[in-house]
């Protein structure tokens, strides 16, 4: 069965990310578990969830998002803020630990996105980036935080 381009791009980004992630395992950089490399990387992506939202979103109980959120902090991958508005409510935000391992993933979508540039005209990276921006905003409600 053939693949759309969609999710050739998709996969091949993903690859690269769950690649780096076993390389940090195994040469003790990072020290997380996968499980523990994908929520945090999910808290990430959410924006400064509470706990609720993290599990909710997630599909686990309370109980069980506020172990894997304990052991992210006690690990310094994340930190809980107390809101400004309703002191009873805290976020989870991602510490600089976190960007120092995972800037490197972040990398390889910059050298993409420059051979992206390089290789279309000005006009058709733009139509391109209003492409993705349109997937983004208006195709995967579902991922929206």
């Amino acid at each position: 069965m053939e693949r759309s381009a969609l999710s050739e791009v998709f996969g091949k980004f993903r690859v690269h990310y769950y690649r780096d992630v076993f390389n940090r395992i195994q040469n003790r950089e990072l020290s997380l578990t996968t499980v523990e490399a994908y929520c945090v990387e999910i808290i990430h992506s959410l924006g400064c969830p509470t706990i609720n939202e993290f599990a909710s979103f997630i599909g686990i109980s309370s109980p069980n998002a506020t172990y894997k959120v304990n052991s992210l902090i006690k690990k310094g991958y994340v930190q809980k803020v107390q809101s400004e508005t309703d002191k009873r409510e805290f976020h989870l935000q991602v510490t600089e630990r976190y960007y120092k391992y995972w800037n490197l993933s972040e990398k390889y979508f910059d050298i993409v996105e420059n051979r992206i540039k390089n290789s279309l005209s000005g006009e058709e990276y733009e139509f391109f980036n209003k492409i993705m921006k349109k997937v983004s905003d208006d195709l995967m409600p579902e991922l929206d935080p």
